[in-house]
């Protein structure tokens, strides 16, 4: 079952930017944004329906990992970015997810650099929403919906 805010009964949404070698390819980012999105529904139990996701590709010639390109010592790479709403997450469910997702992306690119990346940003309630209503907002309609 997936978690909603600790402090509220309204989902929680991530969006989740992410970067990896390689050329645009359609089919290779709709495997990546499905296992991104079935890993962070397991590990942080973000709701899939309302998990934005967006692939970036960059040329390995112009990555460099320890001062040398990537396409120069033959090795893909990745960097996730996820932003969810700060308490809603365990420092296990983050550890788990880190491993988890990198496991994945070595599965999805193969060869991946050890200098690949994810990193979960926890951002304040009050400062992060959709629909135009914050997390905060929604955790205050429903405490007022709940008096009344």
């Amino acid at each position: 079952m997936l978690n909603t805010n600790r402090r509220s009964k309204e989902p929680i949404m991530p969006i989740i930017n992410i970067t990896v070698t390689g050329k645009a390819d359609p089919a290779l980012s709709r495997r990546i944004a499905a296992a991104v999105s079935d890993l962070t529904a397991k590990h942080l139990h973000k709701d899939p329906t309302i998990t934005a996701i967006v692939v970036n590709y960059a040329d390995p010639a112009h990555w460099f990992a320890g001062g040398r390109s990537l396409a120069a010592q033959g090795t893909n790479s990745f960097w996730l970015d996820i932003k969810v709403v700060d308490g809603t997450n365990t420092k296990q469910e983050m550890a788990s997810y880190l491993e988890a997702v990198f496991a994945g992306f070595q599965q999805l690119l193969g060869n991946v650099h050890s200098e690949s990346y994810i990193l979960v940003h926890e951002v304040s309630a009050a400062a992060y929403g959709f629909e135009g209503k914050t997390q905060e907002f929604r955790y205050i309609s429903n405490k007022l919906k709940a008096a009344a």
